[in-house]
């Protein structure tokens, strides 16, 4: 599935970035920033990034699990990883609607 149309970045390559960042830092907070740098990519219209914030989250999750990362330990990392995303979603939409698009 193509996540990000304008690079056509595809999810399982966001999938193997994100994999990689955290085999050499098991507690990076990977952003898509450093996923796109690491493909050698920029983020164009961004349009994209909520959905690549989701992947980190959901891939940062299931490689604690797979490592065996105490479970209270992954709950604390995805808790804050949902918060950043969540609050980077909120300023997004309120700069949508500053810009006259679609009220949050």
């Amino acid at each position: 599935m193509i996540v990000c149309s304008c690079n056509v970045i595809s999810r399982s390559e966001i999938e193997e970035t994100i994999t990689g960042f955290l085999r050499r830092d098991p507690w990076a907070i990977v952003t898509p920033g450093m996923v796109y740098h690491a493909m050698q990519k920029r983020g164009k219209c961004c349009g994209c990034f909520p959905n690549v914030v989701g992947l980190i989250v959901e891939v940062t999750e299931a490689y604690h699990r797979e490592i065996e990362t105490p479970s209270d330990r992954v709950v604390q990392l995805v808790s804050r990883l949902r918060s950043e995303h969540e609050r980077h979603e909120m300023l997004r939409r309120l700069a949508k609607a500053r810009r006259g698009g679609v009220a949050a």
